[in-house]
């Protein structure tokens, strides 16, 4: 199946189910503004969507068209026709819990002002039937065209996060040497871009997991699963990353010999990451050599906190946990 960028693949859907829908409407003889206009606000992320919300927007719609009705017969095409049309088909909908309906319905009622012209009963009929033709070209074009697969751009998605925290863990290493470093801004600009690629992914991880309808495609789910279970470690190993980064090490106590032992570990992680088959009986040995220098016994017990030396280690051995997890399972295609 051919597959597009998703924003790309969104607006094809959104051209062909606005063409199909003034094309249906021309062949019926209605004004087709309404229902192009539903056609292009429905288009959902997932199939799923489109179908539970279809089933919301049907009714809030009908309720818009409805008090249009109701009001060009009382006041005319008048400014207060627009507003109570808009005012009430909002409330109603709000009070019903059709939320999901509520911009189609709002859109619908207020556009059919200057339509109805007479006979209202007809005038309903017809903008609720050409509203009805949207929703349905939308589900159908959403379903059959295209079909929403996010699979490959979480996938990219993770390798670009992946990237990003190689990156942040070289400026981690810096952060045990330089005295006065000066990359603050750098680190908060990359953690943030970070943390927005995560969210995204997520959110893509999100939708893909809603959409269990489908006639046509059968989604991975163990795919699925593992894309959510390394984009939560990711997340924690950024996290951890934050705490060593905000960790104070000018009152460090460690010799530059202990300070380059753990830029050397922190290379090594960087290394290892970059390889294409992860070395776990090495990790576990550094993993083992960190817990121990941890919980190495010391003379010093007049500090009132914690002192940062056991803070950073312990971030540290956390960010090998995570790191390790995350490579814990191969990823499906490739196993």
């Amino acid at each position: 199946m051919i597959r597009f960028p998703t924003r790309g693949g969104r607006i094809i859907k959104t051209g062909i189910a606005a063409f199909l829908t003034a094309f249906i409407c021309d062949m019926l003889g209605w004004s087709p503004a309404f229902a192009v206009i539903t056609a292009i606000v429905t288009i959902e992320p997932t199939v799923s969507d489109s179908i539970r919300k279809g089933f919301v927007r049907f009714p809030a719609s009908a309720i818009g068209a409805f008090y249009t009705v109701t009001f060009v017969s009382i006041f005319g095409h008048a400014p207060i026709t627009y507003a109570l049309s808009a005012v009430l088909t909002i409330a109603t909908s709000y009070k019903l819990k059709l939320h999901d309906g509520l911009l189609v319905a709002t859109l619908t009622a207020v556009a059919m002002v200057d339509a109805v012209q007479g006979e209202f009963l007809a005038s309903f009929g017809v903008r609720l039937g050409a509203t009805t033709i949207g929703l349905l070209v939308s589900t159908v074009v959403n379903m059959f065209v295209l079909p929403p697969d996010y699979t490959r751009e979480i996938d990219s998605r993770i390798t670009r996060i992946q990237k990003n925290i190689n990156a942040l863990l070289g400026w981690t290493g810096r952060h045990f040497t330089d005295s006065d470093p000066d990359f603050a801004e750098t680190v908060l600009g990359l953690t943030k871009q970070t943390r927005k690629e995560i969210a995204q992914a997520e959110a893509l991880a999100h939708f893909q997991e809603k959409d269990n309808f489908h006639p046509f495609v059968s989604h991975d789910q163990e795919n699925l699963e593992w894309q959510m279970e390394q984009l939560h470690r990711l997340e924690q190993v950024v996290y951890h990353i934050e705490n060593m980064m905000q960790t104070s090490t000018t009152d460090l106590t460690w010799s530059e010999h202990e300070r380059n032992m753990i830029v050397e570990s922190i290379e090594r992680l960087i290394e290892r990451i970059g390889q294409k088959t992860f070395d776990h009986d090495a990790h576990a040995t550094e993993i083992l050599q960190l817990t121990k220098r941890l919980f190495a016994p010391t003379n010093d017990t007049t500090y009132d906190s914690i002192p940062s030396e056991v803070i950073l280690l312990y971030e540290l051995i956390a960010l090998y946990e995570q790191i390790a997890k995350c490579y814990a399972n191969e990823h499906p295609t490739e196993s």
